[in-house]
């Protein structure tokens, strides 16, 4: 099952969005617990190297794009 793209925010208004393990989606992300980057055309994958369910768009990406 695919799971949605969620986002965390903080109390000035700032928000970081996260795509989580199983997401379809398309582009550059970095791994929110170890760094590690993947560029992905379809579903996100658990990070290979540490194991990590949450995906942190690139920087220079405004949102991911649905499959």
């Amino acid at each position: 099952m695919l799971e949605e793209v969620g986002m965390t925010g903080s109390e000035d208004g700032d928000f970081v969005e996260f795509a989580l393990a199983g997401a379809a989606v398309k582009g550059a992300f970095h791994c929110a617990e170890c760094g590690y980057g993947v560029v992905v055309q379809e579903t996100l994958p658990r990070c290979p190297m540490c194991g990590g369910r949450s995906w942190e768009p690139e920087a220079s990406a405004q949102t991911p794009n649905s499959v």
